[in-house]
């Protein structure tokens, strides 16, 4: 997984007021914040005179109204629709007219809408973007046909999906209290009752100015994007945000299991997750601690997974481990694996707890820790050349709490990184009492002379 890592350690340093570069590292980005209290990153790369414009708002699916899961999401959706002076698909149809692509995303923890086009259109789409900030037309006409359209998105990809479908009962057993349990599209009996009211309830609430953040990487420096910034996003008025209040998930003490079998299952799978702390709720050598360990026990083909199941004992097509750092809240550390032709996944579980039970019990050794360390440091280097591998990395930070400086140091810190560190935080985290098996399969043919 490119840039796991630095995923787990972005974000932007709030009440900034100058155009100041930091401490060159990765990026090297310049940061500032609008009057009305939207933060700004431009991170400068000349390779070719286009640019990468992202607007990222501090709300995700575990923000969502009681009831209405997935609401975030139905608003991205509707954010494509009209404006006083844009009608329903306008937008879209003067990006790709400029010869620029565009789309947007929604997470547990975030939303964003991003842009990918040459450098003379950026004034174009900044003022594209912060209209729909300010001002989203929302009639029944719009939001109720749309709500179908979610509802078939669900559909398609979820319900006619059996490993989404296990995905989503994982994520539910996972967290016992948390709406990180929630679908990010959220479930489908709640779907059914968005109505005009909430989609607008939840846009005035959340898209405001200083609920936002704006990324733009590309041909230009903080020079060019601070007037059209002022111009655009900075007319508009700053508005109170709510506090995102979430429910805590309480202590985990028992194994859970979850199976589904479905006659379209081609890949049978095995996967593993423990509840983990995010580097937001623990500290950054945690974090750091816990990607090494993931990227010893499953981060390719030299890991210890791949090597003993795939390699050498030839149980399994596919193996590996991550860990994801980069939430609001709690996250997860996740196993996989998928069973060659043959092999039952109980068998293959087996293999996984005893190439896990070794290295808890033994621990990692000196020498995988410091390969992994440099095989993570060397992602860095590649993560420059990409527009929109940068503004992700900072985006997902800039909205779990993070800082500029935590992207910035991140190679620093992670030599720091001990072996000790690396295998007690595995040991604290990967315990049974906090973990989700999900096993994903083809329903067993009857056995001769049953019926069904």
């Amino acid at each position: 997984m490119p840039l796991r890592s630095l995923l787990l350690m972005t974000a932007l340093a709030a009440g900034t007021t100058t155009a100041s570069p930091v401490a060159a590292q990765i990026f090297d980005p310049e940061t500032f914040t609008l009057e009305n209290g939207m933060d700004v990153v431009v991170v400068t790369n000349r390779r070719a005179p286009v640019v990468s414009h992202w607007v990222w708002y501090r709300v995700g699916t575990a923000d969502s109204p009681p009831g209405k899961s997935g609401l975030p999401h139905f608003l991205e959706h509707l954010m494509f629709k009209g404006t006083d002076s844009l009608e329903p698909g306008e937008f879209s149809r003067n990006v790709a007219r400029n010869g620029g692509t565009e789309n947007a995303m929604t997470s547990s923890d975030f939303t964003a809408y991003f842009q990918n086009i040459a450098k003379d259109r950026l004034p174009l789409v900044m003022r594209m973007e912060a209209d729909r900030m300010a001002n989203l037309q929302l009639t029944d006409e719009v939001v109720l046909p749309e709500r179908d359209v979610v509802l078939e998105e669900r559909r398609s990809r979820v319900d006619n999906d059996p490993g989404a479908r296990l995905n989503e009962q994982i994520n539910a057993a996972q967290f016992l209290n948390h709406p990180y349990g929630d679908p990010i599209i959220g479930w489908f009996h709640e779907m059914e009752t968005y109505t005009r009211e909430d989609a607008k309830d939840f846009y005035e609430t959340w898209y405001a100015p200083n609920n936002a953040i704006l990324i733009v990487v590309g041909d230009v420096d903080a020079a060019d994007v601070r007037p059209l910034a002022e111009e655009t996003y900075g007319k508009i008025a700053p508005r109170p945000v709510p506090e995102r209040i979430r429910l805590a998930e309480p202590p985990q003490e028992a194994a859970r299991r979850v199976t589904l079998e479905d006659p379209r299952v081609a890949q049978p799978s095995v996967v593993r997750t423990y509840l983990a702390p995010s580097q937001r709720q623990a500290d950054w050598e945690t974090a750091y601690a816990l990607d090494v360990f993931a990227e010893v026990l499953g981060g390719g083909t030299t890991s210890r997974l791949y090597r003993e199941l795939v390699v050498e004992q030839g149980l399994a097509a596919s193996a590996g481990a991550f860990y994801r750092g980069s939430s609001y809240d709690s996250t997860t550390f996740r196993i996989y694996a998928s069973p060659r032709a043959g092999v039952s996944l109980e068998t293959l579980e087996a293999a996984i707890d005893q190439v896990l039970e070794t290295a808890l019990e033994e621990g990692l050794t000196e020498q995988e820790v410091e390969r992994a360390k440099k095989r993570m440091q060397a992602e860095s280097v590649y993560a420059r050349d990409s527009l929109g591998g940068a503004a992700r990395i900072f985006g997902v930070a800039l909205t779990t709490g993070l800082t500029v400086e935590d992207v910035e140091a991140w190679p620093e810190r992670l030599a720091t990184i001990t072996l000790d560190q690396v295998n007690t935080v595995g040991r604290d985290v990967l315990r049974a009492g906090r973990s989700v098996t999900g096993l994903l399969r083809a329903p067993s043919s009857p056995v001769e002379g049953e019926t069904g």
